[in-house]
């Protein structure tokens, strides 16, 4: 794989979505950069891209590469919006941003402050944060129409308000479903990666939704972890919270596969033939913590056992390596909002 100087680079196996984009991602990135003029070949390779990228769907990109290529455009363009706007979002934009969010006391404030940041240094997007009963919703729309690529545009503003509110926060945010506002695209397999595989499109706005609670998730970042997480930012985002990421589904995989025993840090690094050290290292690189990951996990075994068993409370806990079912309760609550009880009823429409 290429760096930011060196030769065209590798690509994955044909149609494998691990560590990769679809090349729509690439053109769309591109759109703003070709309707100001510039040689979509040329900004490709100072990257390490094959251009052959631009013509076949089956060339799919390093998301390495596709990181380096979207901080390239900003620089190129000095707009961290890709020239898709009328107004250029100025390099240096995304950073403020940050600082103005690090010191909100929890993620619906951090939102908010984000909104009236869009506002004034993005005036065609209209982006609203609320919430409807157990869920918060995430509403972008446009304030006037969009010309150069309306589908990226989507695309890239969710990506970035997701990756950074996951960031804040220190653990993914899980995109329970989201309602696109165009016709579903060609490498809409990509958006199970990304965003969520409950995509729905053809919709009004794009509408965005998550368990309400997790609005009141408390900020943890501070100004030296901002330093940090700037080193390759913006286009880091794109490498941040997605659900192929390599180390994070290793150790994934390895929790699972213990169940349900679940090994501590120290356990999990010797099994993966790394020192503890280097392990969260690798982790925070790709957005996530041993902590993130194991809640993740046991959220995930519990929704679909709640959802599509009958299996009883109590098993499911020992399943999951909760010592009490009352552990289980208050992590289960803390997940929904609701009960395990409440939630398998609301489902069933009970």
């Amino acid at each position: 794989m290429a760096d930011i100087h060196g030769n065209i680079a590798n690509y994955a196996t044909p149609g494998s979505p691990r560590g990769t984009v679809a090349p729509a991602f690439v053109r769309g990135m591109l759109a703003g950069a070709r309707h100001a003029g510039h040689r979509p070949q040329d900004l490709l390779a100072a990257v390490g891209i094959d251009p052959g990228c631009l013509d076949d769907d089956s060339r799919r990109v390093p998301i390495t590469d596709y990181a380096a290529l979207y901080n390239h455009l900003n620089a190129i363009l000095d707009d961290e919006a890709f020239g898709l706007f009328p107004t250029p979002m100025r390099v240096g934009c995304f950073e403020f941003l940050c600082r103005a969010t690090i010191t909100a006391p929890n993620l619906e404030e951090a939102l908010q402050r984000t909104i009236r940041f869009l506002r004034a240094v993005l005036p065609e997007m209209a982006v609203r944060v609320h919430r409807d009963g157990d869920a918060g919703i995430l509403e972008i729309a446009e304030r006037q129409a969009l010309t150069v690529d309306r589908r990226f545009a989507y695309e890239w503003l969710l990506r970035l308000l997701h990756g950074l509110s996951s960031w804040l926060v220190g653990r993914g945010i899980a995109l329970d479903a989201v309602d696109f506002p165009y016709p579903r695209p060609a490498h809409a397999d990509d958006y199970a990666l990304i965003y969520t595989a409950n995509s729905r499109f053809d919709a009004p706005w794009l509408a965005a939704r998550i368990a309400g609670n997790l609005l009141e998730l408390p900020v943890r970042r501070d100004e030296a972890a901002l330093q940090h997480f700037l080193d390759g930012a913006p286009g880091k985002l794109t490498m941040l919270y997605r659900r192929d990421r390599e180390v994070v589904q290793r150790v994934r995989d390895h929790l699972r596969n213990a169940l349900p025993e679940l090994p501590e840090l120290p356990q999990a690094a010797a099994a993966l033939r790394m020192t503890p050290r280097t392990l969260n290292r690798r982790l925070e690189d790709e957005g996530s913590s041993f902590r993130a990951i194991k809640d993740a996990l046991r959220r995930d075994i519990a929704l679909a056992r709640i959802t599509k068993t009958a299996q009883p409370v109590a098993a499911i806990a020992a399943e999951l390596g909760f010592s009490e079912p009352s552990a289980f309760f208050r992590a289960f609550v803390g997940w929904t909002g609701l009960s395990p009880s409440a939630y398998r009823r609301r489902l069933r429409g009970g």
